[in-house]
């Protein structure tokens, strides 16, 4: 037994942290020795390239319940009691970045085929969060004797000569009792092992063996005497099984990756039962390496506008499972995209679960944010069906993404947003409508409604058909604050069609329109007075054809943002806002005619017939008017009187 040695005071403070605080899940220490694993067989094999049988090289575990110790066995190039002193000595000194350094000196740093995971001498110590007792049996090359490495983590080590004399390391982990909040146990688990390798280790490039027991039918026992079926009888087989699969299929030349294989893997690993609508696999070199698989789904997720709902990408480190969700690599506009992201120039702080959220997860973040917006003009532009279709599912997102943080991405997304329009009612893109705008005409004119039909039906969306001016039909809450948003577009002002003055009118008609009112000023301010405080004001206007009366707003609020405001949730909105309601009279209608006969005959007929205007006019808008009986009442009051 070698001589106790003790760990340096200030690694002494770092192990109980790292144990105690760094990793967040104790399952975490088995993707650490693993990958430290593989580190040694790497080394192993780049220093003897050209003479090492590949096919030999491996990791393995072996769980023992009846010593409750469970054991991780590399065939890399193993430690010399020098290196097992100066790595697992003292904390957080890295013989792999020892090494990655001196090989990119040898390569004058070109050497990217070297992926060395376990850079920041830490992980093996995460043992120490499910074990009581750490061995580290480690033979090397360099010399003749193999060494053992022992400690319970707080009391120091021991290192000794071991009679093993093949190469390699073996970690040997005697697992901690098990308490109420801790099942140490179910790290001896071959099935918990198994879904630990494939969750965090799938894509180690050598495999990863264990032996499994399953139950496998007995041959012959499936036909009764008479050479009928029965059931077959079953007997427990030891096999050895390599459980990850250790080639990503991210990793795989493109052209040799077939359609069918990336939906698989979507579907498998995205928990998708239908294929996704798109696949973006493209890898960047540079200043900030990485690979991305990104999928766009066919369908909204299930729970996708719920608040738990979790966006973000799979995060690997060189194949290595960092984390699931990694919401910084996606702005939130593009919450939608599934998918992962694997780096090996990733700044990772002394675990890997604690990332920096530094200058090179940012480069990455911004190059994924491109690429997919790319995608989606290209869509757009030369498959206009599937563009829709990604529209009517995530078009709500891309406008989202153009109101919020004061509309810093308003550019980058206003030219994929559709809009459903007066001409012929199909979606159309903001270039489309201001490529068939009139010559003369200064603004984009917007209408907002519950839907399609409804809109399509208002007055002043007919006055501006039949005057050949399109218009977009604005059917979701977002719209108008999206085209508050961007205020113009190819210099071309947003104009809500409902609210305030339309400069529609020739000067003749203006004219007109003026004289009009002045010669009807006293009835004007009568309807007004009559209708008090439910009317701003109360005027004659050009706007409508064929109907009698419309509603319009004041500037400042709109009847839309009235009615999202009046549906927030009780208490969220302590101060509702009101759109001033403007009621505008058809001049050329007989209604008008009828007005200004009553108003010489009988004032208290021309209230009641404003009191139903305006109540036509509100109904017209989607609003409800204040007292159904009433209106009821005054509408078979007057048509009795009609007849009569």
């Amino acid at each position: 037994m070698g001589r106790k040695k003790q760990f340096k005071s200030e690694s002494k403070r770092l192990l109980d942290l790292m144990v105690n605080s760094i990793y967040t899940h104790k399952e975490i220490f088995l993707r650490e020795l693993v990958s430290n694993a593989s580190d040694a067989i790497d080394k192993y094999y780049f220093e003897n390239a050209g003479h090492v049988d590949t096919t030999s090289l491996q990791i393995r575990l072996t769980p023992n319940k009846d010593d409750r110790a469970l054991t991780i066995t590399d065939n890399g190039i193993g430690m010399t009691e020098k290196e097992l002193e100066e790595n697992l000595g003292t904390i957080a000194k890295s013989g792999s970045l020892a090494f990655k350094e001196e090989m990119d000196k040898k390569d004058k740093g070109e050497n990217s085929d070297v992926d060395i995971i376990g850079q920041f001498g830490v992980g093996f110590y995460s043992a120490f969060m499910v074990a009581k007792d750490v061995t580290v049996i480690s033979k090397s090359d360099a010399e003749e004797t193999a060494h053992r490495w022992e400690s319970k983590g707080d009391d120091g080590y021991t290192i000794s000569e071991d009679p093993s004399t093949e190469r390699g390391t073996k970690i040997i982990l005697t697992l901690k009792d098990d308490t109420d909040q801790d099942q140490y146990s179910e790290y001896l688990e071959t099935y918990t092992l198994e879904n630990l390798i494939k969750k965090y280790s799938d894509y180690i490039r050598y495999p990863i063996k264990m032996e499994v027991e399953t139950q496998k039918p007995i041959p012959g026992t499936d036909k009764d005497e008479d050479g009928k079926d029965k059931a077959p009888e079953y007997e427990t087989v030891v096999e050895d099984k390599t459980l990850n699969s250790m080639v990503p299929l991210w990793k795989r030349q493109k052209s040799k990756i077939t359609q069918e294989e990336y939906n698989q893997f979507y579907k498998d690993h995205f928990f998708d039962y239908e294929d996704p609508q798109r696949v973006i696999h493209f890898s960047v070199e540079g200043n900030v390496s990485f690979t991305a698989l990104l999928y766009i789904p066919a369908r909204v997720p299930q729970g996708f506008y719920n608040q738990d709902y979790k966006k973000g990408l799979q995060l690997y480190s060189r194949g290595v499972f960092i984390m699931d969700h990694a919401e910084d690599l996606l702005p939130d506009y593009l919450r939608f995209v599934k998918g992962l992201v694997d780096s090996q120039d990733l700044s990772l702080n002394i675990s890997r679960e604690m990332l920096q959220h530094d200058h090179q997860l940012k480069l990455i973040a911004s190059r994924i944010e491109k690429k997919v917006l790319s995608e989606l003009e290209s869509m757009l532009k030369d498959e206009r069906e599937e563009y829709e279709k990604f529209y009517r599912n995530f078009g709500l997102d891309i406008k989202f993404g153009v109101y919020n943080n004061y509309g810093m991405d308003k550019e980058k997304l206003q030219d994929l947003l559709l809009f459903y329009t007066s001409n012929e009612q199909k979606l159309s893109t903001l270039d489309e409508y201001v490529s068939r705008m009139k010559e003369d005409q200064k603004e984009i004119y917007y209408i907002s409604g519950q839907d399609i039909a409804q809109i399509d039906k208002l007055p002043i969306v007919q006055t501006l058909k039949k005057k050949d001016y399109e218009v977009l039909y604005l059917t979701e809450n977002v719209d108008e604050f999206v085209m508050s948003t961007l205020g113009t577009y190819k210099e071309k002002t947003f104009k809500n069609a409902g609210q305030g003055e339309l400069d529609l009118d020739s000067d003749e008609e203006k004219e007109e329109l003026k004289n009009t009112s002045e010669a009807n000023k006293d009835l004007i301010d009568f309807i007004k007075e009559s209708l008090g405080d439910k009317v701003a004001d109360v005027k004659l206007t050009n706007k409508l054809s064929d109907d009698p009366v419309d509603l319009s707003a004041g500037e400042g609020v709109s009847f839309e943002m009235e009615k999202v405001f009046a549906n927030m949730p009780q208490g969220s909105n302590p101060f509702p806002m009101k759109a001033q309601r403007i009621l505008e009279i058809n001049p050329n209608h007989p209604i008008f005619e009828t007005l200004k006969k009553l108003y010489d005959t009988d004032k208290d007929k021309v209230k009641e017939v404003a009191d139903v205007l305006y109540d036509q006019a509100l109904l017209i808008e989607g609003f409800e008017i204040e007292d159904p009986i009433a209106y009821s009442r005054k509408i078979c009051e007057l048509l009795v009187n009609q007849n009569q």
